[in-house]
């Protein structure tokens, strides 16, 4: 499996380990809903001329990563006129958008082609350029991130760059679908004490209390989770990897059920920061993480450059696989947010970038 394109990397799984077996396990798959833009008083986004393996100004920046986060992305900001069925999660192409393959380092793996893909909107009068990134901190790795990014800020010249995406849970409260927005990351260093691994900060918050919004809430997907599906990923989950785990084992708490108004908290403003993992990190019962807001793989460079620069920054994360059982081993907690990602991470992704979305409309 392609590296670039596998959203357990975040997980701390092997390729091999990612549990396709699992895909269409689930029968309860609605497709993405139509998007009521107006619910918040505002227009849907207007679909611009990408210009060809170039970086066009803009306002704004807004990341994203996997095939799943991705398919979010494009419903939200680009089609939301139209349903979008489950089938498209896992599509690695986009009508509209260009490849972006410009200057890549002499020293790039063979294996990796492209920074990403671009996509030019308009929100609010503004252009914003949409980015699904090929590139991360795992694959090829932090110096090539930060080159991208620094890229980004030279080129684009964006007042603001969002990173959206899936993230594991780090609170034991936050059920399946929520959401988290900061604009401080912190980035693990391995056998470092936590008091010393570096963070970084700005004061950018999200404008006009939109997150709190009631029409904004009326926008948001309640994950389709049902304990029939949930029970039949358990037993696939079994099957695949040879043991014998309960529903209630894998899912304590009930926190794979998706909440019948999922949450969305604005923590923005710098005060709480998300954590940022290059190794086998989960957030557990224990709570061992639960002063960070959600754990994921990317935005603590995003932050280290963007402050380097004077260019703001946040981070919008939907909660894709929440907190595990640390009564089991911690290649079992990571193997089951596995499952549990790939059967709805796209529903979670689309609440995130709905959020995304009536931030810019907002500025």
């Amino acid at each position: 499996m392609d590296h670039t394109h596998n959203p357990y990397r975040r997980l701390g799984l092997e390729a091999h380990e990612a549990p396709r077996a699992n895909r269409a396990a689930i029968e309860t798959t609605p497709p993405l809903p139509v998007v009521d833009y107006g619910a918040v008083g505002a227009s849907a986004p207007v679909l611009l001329t990408t210009p060809a393996n170039s970086l066009p100004k803009a306002s704004a920046v807004v990341i994203t990563w996997a095939e799943a986060e991705w398919a979010a992305l494009q419903q939200v900001f680009c089609q939301g006129g139209t349903t979008m069925p489950y089938a498209d999660r896992s599509r690695s192409d986009w009508p509209g958008w260009q490849t972006y393959a410009q200057d890549l380092p002499s020293n790039a793996p063979s294996g990796w082609t492209e920074w990403g893909s671009t996509r030019l909107v308009e929100i609010a009068g503004k252009p914003v350029l949409l980015f699904k990134s090929n590139t991360h901190l795992d694959y090829p790795g932090a110096a090539t991130l930060e080159l991208l990014i620094q890229r980004l800020v030279a080129e684009v010249s964006p007042a603001l760059i969002l990173s959206i995406g899936t993230a594991g849970g780090a609170n034991p409260g936050d059920h399946i679908g929520s959401v988290r927005a900061v604009s401080a990351g912190t980035l693990y260093e391995a056998g470092q004490p936590a008091a010393d691994w570096p963070d970084y900060r700005n004061g950018w918050t999200a404008a006009t209390a939109i997150l709190d919004d009631a029409g904004l809430a009326q926008l948001l997907l309640p994950i389709p989770t049902t304990t029939a599906d949930l029970e039949t990923l358990a037993a696939g989950f079994n099957k695949q990897y040879r043991t014998d785990y309960t529903l209630a084992q894998l899912d304590p708490d009930g926190l794979n059920l998706g909440d019948a108004t999922p949450q969305i908290h604005d923590q923005t403003g710098g005060a709480v920061s998300l954590l940022t993992t290059s190794t086998f990190v989960v957030g557990n019962t224990e709570g061992d993480y639960q002063s960070y807001a959600a754990i994921e793989m990317d935005d603590a460079l995003i932050g280290e450059v963007c402050a380097a620069a004077g260019v703001s920054f946040g981070f919008i994360r939907n909660i894709s696989d929440p907190v595990q059982n640390a009564a089991l081993p911690a290649k079992a907690q990571g193997n089951w947010g596995g499952v549990v990602y790939d059967a709805y991470g796209f529903y979670t992704s689309y609440n995130g970038a709905v959020a995304a979305w009536a931030v810019l409309a907002a500025l």
